[in-house]
């Protein structure tokens, strides 16, 4: 095949439309794609969730009618007794795609502890988990964001939980879902120890989705918020873009957002990028505005520096 012969056959629909791509592929890089995505995390309307103001099924038309955002990471705890009932996932995937917005992951507690001392329970942990893979398989997600908590030593916990991740990745893999780990709480806060569990499971699977703010081990001890990110942007496949409170000039007080997004960019990270605002001084909605505005601040900064 000549070089002509070969961009002609690139370039077809048929050949475009076999391509499967990824968060560090050609199209991500390409001038006309952004350098990443912005998706909204359900947690961040946590408090309209809870009173009433708008349900689960609602989710998807108010993140594009309210925000313009056309992606959603789903959390278990808003629909937990629905994981199973085909006919209400239908109405989920539904309302969903028919507004063109995208199902991307779904956010699971409350179901054990994949890395607990008592292989029993662990092993529970892990099935209970089988539901939320075939939910989000049928959703058209492509993962469930789990937890890895555990007990017993650094070594200990790292061990078991790389046990119960890796036995539950093997599940995802029959069903092209992938298992990620938020560093949540605990030991899993510990940008090291969750590196360090990555490598254990060893499984294509398995990943993290690193979380900007959540690096509290435990009362009165904090992981150190850049280190973290940098220990645990190798193994992203989602990336929560977490949010508490605003300067005057839109800037966030806690931690250096631009300083996060440029770890992630330089990690090679170009996918989705969720919301997760969990602050009281504005409302969700104005909280979720100015996140995204901070976002899109970032990304047109480092547009510039990758160019």
């Amino acid at each position: 095949m000549d070089r002509r012969d070969f961009f002609r056959l690139l370039g077809s629909a048929s050949i475009g439309a076999g391509i499967a791509l990824n968060s560090k592929s050609l199209f991500a890089s390409s001038e006309d794609a952004p350098l990443f995505r912005i998706s909204l995390a359900q947690w961040s309307h946590h408090r309209a969730l809870k009173s009433g103001k708008f349900d689960n099924l609602d989710f998807a038309r108010v993140t594009k009618d309210w925000y313009g955002i056309d992606a959603v990471e789903y959390v278990n705890q808003f629909f937990k007794d629905k994981a199973e009932d085909k006919a209400y996932l239908a109405k989920m995937k539904d309302r969903s795609e028919s507004i063109g917005v995208k199902n991307l992951l779904i956010m699971c507690d409350g179901e054990g502890k994949l890395g607990d001392s008592n292989t029993g329970k662990r092993k529970k942990a892990v099935e209970n988990h089988y539901k939320w893979v075939t939910a989000a398989k049928y959703l058209g997600c492509h993962s469930i964001r789990v937890n890895a908590a555990s007990d017993g030593s650094f070594e200990e916990q790292q061990k078991r939980a790389a046990d119960g991740l890796r036995a539950l990745c093997e599940f995802g893999d029959d069903h092209g879902i992938n298992v990620i780990v938020e560093n949540h709480g605990g030991l899993s806060s510990n940008g090291q120890w969750l590196a360090g569990v990555m490598k254990m499971v060893d499984h294509p699977r398995c990943g993290t989705l690193p979380d900007f703010g959540n690096f509290r081990i435990k009362r009165g001890e904090m992981y150190d918020y850049y280190k973290g990110m940098s220990e645990l942007m190798p193994f992203a496949k989602a990336v929560s873009a977490k949010s508490n409170n605003f300067d005057e000039n839109g800037n966030h007080i806690d931690f250096d957002y631009m300083r996060i997004m440029k770890i992630v960019v330089d990690a090679g990270y170009r996918g989705y990028v969720g919301i997760e605002y969990e602050g009281k001084d504005l409302g969700e909605k104005e909280g979720i505005l100015a996140t995204k505005a901070l976002l899109m601040k970032c990304r047109e900064a480092l547009s510039g520096e990758t160019k």
